[in-house]
């Protein structure tokens, strides 16, 4: 199995994984990832849309499976095989808002428990760190705030929205008046930069 990162927005496919689907004869991806890489698709190719993650072990060993951003950081990965890296939005956010990766901790807050991924951004500042946290629709950057204030750290938030493509849109706010998100597919960064 192959897994190809297809990046976290439309041309942020490295040339790598451009080749690998060149030569791919059966994909796998959610309807986000089979966007981004369909003109990198050759004819013929059968692409099936993931419905069910939970059987993906189970696909043909020649299988590619697309893993939007980068499969290493909350992706596909951990499906093991060949794995081709994609442009993540963690190296796009960091770009965009001139933040070293040197000093960033990952909070993945996506289907997770979202007090918990707050407690760990909480310690993360504490120890000095920018936090970037991947996140779900339904995560709240409100609640972050407050938290973020009541603990008295003096930073500031940064909302990533749909990163790569045509409407993507940056805010930056505090914990105390921290940016309101206007899209599902949103990550943060919180710290001081």
């Amino acid at each position: 199995m192959k897994i190809v990162g297809v990046g976290c927005g439309p041309g942020m496919l490295t040339e790598q994984a451009i080749r690998a689907l060149a030569r791919a004869t059966d994909v796998y991806g959610s309807r986000r990832a089979l966007d981004l890489a369909a003109p990198h698709l050759p004819p013929g190719c059968t692409v099936q849309e993931i419905t069910d993650y939970k059987n993906l072990r189970s696909l043909p060993a020649d299988a590619v499976v697309l893993s939007t951003g980068d499969p290493m950081l909350a992706g596909l990965g951990y499906l093991g095989g060949e794995i081709i890296p994609g442009i993540s939005s963690l190296q796009v956010a960091c770009a965009r808002l001139g933040i070293s990766l040197a000093g960033i901790a990952v909070v993945t807050a996506h289907g997770r428990d979202h007090g918990r991924a707050v407690a760990r951004t909480l310690d993360e500042l504490g120890r000095g760190k920018t936090v970037f946290i991947i996140a779900d629709p339904a995560f709240d950057v409100g609640l972050l705030g407050a938290e973020i204030a009541r603990a008295g750290r003096d930073v500031r938030i940064a909302l990533c929205e749909r990163l790569g493509y045509p409407d993507e849109r940056i805010a930056v706010g505090t914990p105390v008046a921290p940016p309101a998100k206007e899209h599902e597919l949103f990550v943060l960064c919180i710290g001081v930069f």
